[in-house]
């Protein structure tokens, strides 16, 4: 899929790793990963079983939340020291669908993870990744068939 169809601040950070060579791409990815918002106290209690993404070989919970104004916002509990480029590739991925509408992660291209870590040689990572990125999705999609129960739509059934 062309970058065209990305989120505008996804499209930027992928142009800005595809100029860099692999050691600033390196550094980069530290840099993003520092970035992550930490988690907030309210969801560190909470019973971490639905919110692990098992495919990923890193420990990797997801917290999403529905906003007041309709807008998802996805909080993630990630050792950054032990896995920066999950905490990296999180916080992109968060700068561009946190607070937006849950329909903005659903529009994240099959081959988003593909495209972002492409020739920095993380390519055994790529499956936990995707599986990141798949979960925050099938989170926005219950975002929305349950906003759209609630304005009296029929949400649409799904085989996931």
């Amino acid at each position: 899929m062309s970058s065209a169809a990305l989120p505008p601040t996804i499209a930027r950070t992928l142009e800005r790793f595809r100029a860099m060579d692999r050691e600033t791409r390196m550094q980069a990815l530290l840099s993003q990963a520092k970035k992550l918002e930490p988690l907030p106290e309210r969801l560190a209690a909470l019973d971490r079983e639905a919110f692990t993404v098992p495919e990923c070989q890193t420990r990797v919970d997801l917290f999403p939340e529905m906003q007041p104004d309709g807008t998802l916002h996805v909080w993630a509990d990630v050792n950054v020291r032990q896995s920066p480029t999950v905490a990296a590739v999180l916080s992109i991925t968060f700068a561009a669908v946190n607070d937006q509408p849950p329909e903005v992660a659903l529009a994240l291209p099959e081959d988003f993870v593909r495209q972002l870590m492409d020739s920095i040689g993380l390519g055994t990572r790529e499956a936990g990744l995707t599986a990141m990125v798949r979960r925050i999705q099938r989170h926005a999609a219950h975002a929305i068939a349950q906003r759209d129960a609630t304005d009296g739509v029929t949400p649409p059934t799904t085989s996931a």
